[in-house]
């Protein structure tokens, strides 16, 4: 997706919103595009045009821009503008601290499943099996995505919410960095339905340290791929 696309996206977005455009709405909306993909790390986040798909002004995007910054999911440079943040090593290490308190909290303490959830859950995975049977990446990618917002979901927190919807969004510009090798995102698969098998056995306590060593293991992996790139 370009950012022409992203815009129209925005546009569309904007147009169907019944509150008022403030800076924090403005980060949510940029906040979605990019947990979705479609602003991928290095874009220059150009106000003018930004501004008109959303009907914003300037100040309330440089608001958001704020937000997003405290955020590290969008990097200011001085005389140049704002854009799209590249993780670095040290951004991924904290990803993960947080990731490894919030998600298998959810699972050891969320409480009883609904029907609802575990259908939700089993038709995230049955999506992920369909992409990587396909050999497609970025499907393979929002499947994980809306895997581990389902697992965080059984907090019943909209503040765990909201701190997972920042983590999901600088975990997608951390996935940009594997490129399209499946090798990384494909055992992640299993591993998601394993984790989901687990709830609906009622063995919560074991989901969450399965989901523990699941974190420890992706966190290596990317740290690694890291390395491998700072290094060539």
């Amino acid at each position: 997706m370009t950012f022409d696309d992203a815009l129209a996206a925005m546009r569309r977005l904007s147009s169907g919103a019944r509150h008022a455009h403030t800076g924090q709405w403005v980060a949510g909306a940029l906040r979605t595009r990019i947990a979705e993909g479609d602003l991928p790390p290095g874009t220059k986040l150009l106000e003018e045009a930004l501004g008109s798909a959303l009907g914003v002004s300037r100040n309330t995007l440089r608001e958001a821009f704020g937000i997003l910054a405290a955020e590290n999911i969008v990097t200011r440079v001085p005389n140049r503008g704002v854009f799209v943040a590249r993780p670095t090593a040290e951004d991924i290490a904290e990803i993960y601290r947080v990731r490894r308190y919030l998600e298998p909290a959810a699972l050891r303490w969320g409480g009883a499943d609904s029907g609802a959830a575990a259908a939700e859950r089993d038709a995230v995975i049955a999506r992920a099996r369909s992409a990587r049977d396909a050999g497609d990446v970025a499907a393979m990618a929002d499947a994980n995505q809306d895997f581990h917002k389902a697992v965080v979901a059984r907090a019943g927190s909209a503040r765990f919410d909201a701190m997972m919807s920042e983590v999901l969004a600088e975990m997608r510009l951390v996935f940009h960095g594997m490129g399209d090798d499946p090798a990384f995102h494909a055992p992640y698969v299993e591993a998601n339905a394993d984790i989901a098998a687990l709830l609906r056995a009622d063995r919560a306590d074991e989901a969450a340290e399965g989901m523990r060593a699941y974190l420890d293991q992706a966190e290596s992996q990317l740290l690694a791929a890291v390395r491998r790139e700072r290094d060539r």
